[in-house]
């Protein structure tokens, strides 16, 4: 189980460092509210900042504790994920690699939070006039992550002998 924590939280740190980069290079390299056309009519590559949470729910609450609390609640997702991960005795391969997945995106946006109080956005998909919400690789993390943990609550596991 050792090995495969380990692995996990390298996974976790891959999608954390990949998702630093290119928000590096979405903040350095494109002007805020800019919009670059990779696939026309498909997808762009914009620079928007999220002050909310998923799909800019809570973006424009005038609540103002808003941020400290978006903040701890990620930081507190980011440690329970962590310790989970550390103390779970039998964990399968899609919960463990679907947290692993969580833990990295949880980590990187918590840390957008701590840092500026925004998380930067920049993935953003269409088609015409209809747009999925603009996101960026920790929110990837996370939706394949929870993509994994539906998918292995859904698969029929074995019963032990002997228990009703």
């Amino acid at each position: 189980m050792a090995e495969g924590r380990l692995k996990a939280y390298a996974a976790a740190a891959a999608v954390f460092s990949l998702d630093r980069l290119t928000k590096l290079i979405i903040e350095h390299k494109v002007a805020e509210s800019a919009s670059y056309s990779v696939i026309p009519g498909c997808f762009d590559i914009v620079h928007s900042a999220n002050r909310g949470v998923a799909f800019g729910i809570l973006n424009d609450s005038a609540f103002e504790w808003r941020t400290a609390v978006l903040t701890m609640v990620s930081v507190a997702a980011v440690v329970f994920i962590s310790v989970f991960l550390w103390r779970a005795r039998h964990i399968d391969a899609a919960t463990l690699w679907g947290l692993a997945l969580i833990l990295g995106g949880a980590a990187g946006n918590a840390l957008d939070r701590v840092v500026s109080g925004r998380v930067t956005d920049f993935l953003d998909f269409y088609i015409g006039v209809s747009h999925w919400p603009t996101f960026n690789v920790a929110d990837s993390g996370v939706v394949i992550g929870s993509g994994l943990l539906i998918l292995d609550m859904l698969r029929t596991k074995p019963r032990a002998a002997n228990v009703p």
